[in-house]
């Protein structure tokens, strides 16, 4: 649903754009340089992009969660911290966010 304040073709011509945005983005690796061979430089840093992007997207959740209105809470806290430790000992990311999981889950319950 489109907010009744926002005008609707300002709304469908910002979609528009960041739809060729996007579209222009993602062209420019895959149909560009699909086929041709990347520098060793670039091939090197493209390896940290999922590293990168994962610390991004949780990071936010984890330090001002809707949940608390915002405020940091001691069981996301602890729960990013298992899930970072047992990541680091056990290299397996599954058994890492499980940890982090039953972390999140069962505190509340030991507090």
């Amino acid at each position: 649903m489109i907010d009744p304040n926002i005008d609707r073709v300002q709304f469908w011509i910002v979609v528009v754009v960041l739809g060729l945005a996007t579209y222009a983005i993602r062209f420019s690796f895959l149909g560009l340089l699909g086929n041709r061979v990347l520098p060793g430089w670039l091939q090197r840093s493209l390896r940290y992009t999922a590293v990168a992007v994962l610390p991004a997207l949780v990071a936010p959740a984890v330090l001002w969660p809707p949940a608390t209105g915002g405020e940091p809470d001691a069981a996301r806290l602890l729960a990013a911290v298992v899930t970072m430790v047992v990541g680091l000992a056990t290299r397996q990311m599954i058994i890492a966010a499980l940890a982090g999981v039953v972390t999140l889950l069962g505190l509340p319950f030991l507090l």
